[in-house]
């Protein structure tokens, strides 16, 4: 069993963060399914603030 979990992120986040993402979700899914940490995969799809609309609005057009 090969767990692959796909994060669809808006960009702009810093490799720190996504490498405390990674270490929470390899150790949810270790402590939950009960698979080793080295079969578990993370793809990371960061997404363009123009090319991701909320409510009608581009997010790059969005105030934070």
């Amino acid at each position: 069993m090969m767990p692959y979990v796909q994060v669809n992120l808006l960009e702009g986040r810093s490799e720190e963060q996504i490498e405390r993402l990674v270490e929470a979700i390899t150790d949810a899914i270790v402590n939950i399914l009960g698979v080793p940490k080295e079969v578990v995969w993370i793809e990371f799809n960061e997404m363009p603030k123009n090319r991701f609309a909320q409510g009608g609005v581009l997010r790059s057009k969005r105030q934070p």
